[in-house]
């Protein structure tokens, strides 16, 4: 594979980063109000967020039940269900003064793929900011039961020959994920490739919103699926399938969902922008406790939030895992992080990788500049300037905005100063 080039620009890149660069330049100047105010309140009382029925939500729905935004100036905020990821990427390039949102709970290489317009109508670039990281781990990788046998869990390879089979039947194999180039995206397809399993040529992606998967596997219609929970919970609860791996068995410690919001809105407001992190950073640590699991687990059961039996949340909260493949463990580390250990601070490294996978898959070019496109979305100097009117602990707040190099189940290695050596040592790419 030819070496990541940071300079390296075509004509069409360089027309389109012209867009994007000209669009943030042209709202920061409209909005010169970047610097915080000290002591100033919010400009605004509200905005409109977005979530999607996942248990990573759980700091926005928190935030709100416990009237956090409330207490920090912003009593008018309103946190409202998208039907899908590519409803929530439609009604941000809408904007919350067009009856769209404000900012969401989401993927965190969805604002990537908006702000450069790789995802919007037109390729037109809408300018996104990454204001904090929502959770850790505790994703899953789920697989139909007809697949049992294979005693596929974190070695995907165990279900080359059954796919083979099926394959030669006639029969198509669907893998289903919740968005192109977003998380669940980029976690199937590790786990595909690192068993040898092509995931654009040995089997079929296809897009299927999270509250729809267990249905959709029910019916059928896919062999196996990436999705956050309570989802691959419930399809055990159910009977239908079972948890081959946690993505957290893939990547200790991984960082899943983002706070993004619009860029113009943080610029236009970011006395309101802070005050709104800042009740979101304190719901983080109130989901982080282990004493608030049950409560939060009706708290998001509720019918206007995730309207599912608590009993589907709860127990991967806690590292409690029925695979429901025979395999039953309690009091894992692999339960959802929300605080402790530097998880709410967006490190820059961690969206380097992200862009990184989205350049072997095809998502991003061979030439695009990592380290550029994430200081202009991940802000985590406005994370910081929160933490602080929080009283965030020091040891809380990380001292680099890199994690450094991060190590896989299969024994790669990401270092962010050198992307390039990472998609050289993968087999299985589009990139090259």
């Amino acid at each position: 594979m030819s070496k990541i080039i940071t300079t390296g620009i075509t004509r069409r890149s360089m027309l389109k980063t012209t867009a994007t660069a000209a669009l943030i330049t042209a709202v920061r100047s409209a909005f010169p109000s970047g610097a915080f105010a000290a002591g100033a309140g919010p400009e605004v009382t509200g905005a409109k967020l977005g979530f999607i029925a996942l248990t990573d939500a759980a700091p926005l729905v928190v935030a709100q039940e416990k009237g956090l935004f409330a207490k920090h100036g912003m009593p008018d905020v309103e946190v409202a269900k998208q039907a899908s990821w590519g409803a929530t990427r439609d009604n941000l390039v809408l904007g919350g003064a067009a009856n769209g949102i404000d900012g969401a709970h989401i993927l965190s290489p969805l604002p990537y793929l908006m702000h450069t317009g790789k995802v919007t109508q037109n390729n037109l670039p809408v300018p996104m900011t990454i204001l904090a990281r929502l959770n850790y781990d505790s994703q899953g990788i789920s697989v139909a039961k007809e697949y049992a046998d294979t005693g596929v869990q974190l070695d995907a390879s165990k279900l080359k020959a059954a796919f083979e089979k099926k394959k030669a039947e006639g029969k198509e194999i669907k893998a289903a994920m919740t968005f192109p180039g977003g998380t669940h995206d980029l976690w199937i397809r590790y786990w595909l490739a690192a068993g040898g399993i092509d995931p654009d040529k040995d089997v079929s992606t296809i897009v299927v919103p999270p509250p729809q998967m267990v249905a959709n596997m029910k019916v059928g219609n896919m062999d196996v699926f990436c999705v956050g929970e309570p989802w691959n919970e419930q399809l055990v609860n159910q009977g239908i399938g079972f948890t081959a791996a946690t993505t957290g068995e893939l990547w200790k410690g991984h960082p899943e969902k983002a706070l993004g919001m619009r860029s113009d809105w943080v610029e236009k407001n970011p006395n309101a922008a802070k005050a709104l992190l800042m009740a979101v950073m304190e719901a983080q640590q109130w989901c982080d406790s282990m004493g608030n699991k049950e409560e939060m687990s009706t708290l998001l059961g509720k019918r206007q939030w995730f309207n599912v039996p608590p009993k589907d949340v709860l127990g991967r909260l806690k590292g409690d895992i029925n695979y429901g493949n025979g395999r039953v463990t309690k009091g894992t580390d692999l339960y959802m992080k929300f605080w402790a250990g530097g998880v709410s601070y967006p490190f820059k490294s961690h969206d380097s990788w992200f862009l990184a996978e989205n350049i072997r898959w095809g998502k991003f070019a061979p030439d695009t500049d990592i380290k550029k496109l994430v200081d202009e979305v991940n802000r985590e100097d406005i994370w910081r300037a929160a933490a602080k009117d929080l009283g965030v602990a020091a040891a809380d707040i990380p001292a680099s905005s890199s994690r450094g190099k991060e190590t896989f189940f299969d024994g790669k290695v990401f270092d962010p100063e050198n992307p390039s050596a990472y998609l050289d040592s993968l087999t299985i790419k589009v990139a090259s």
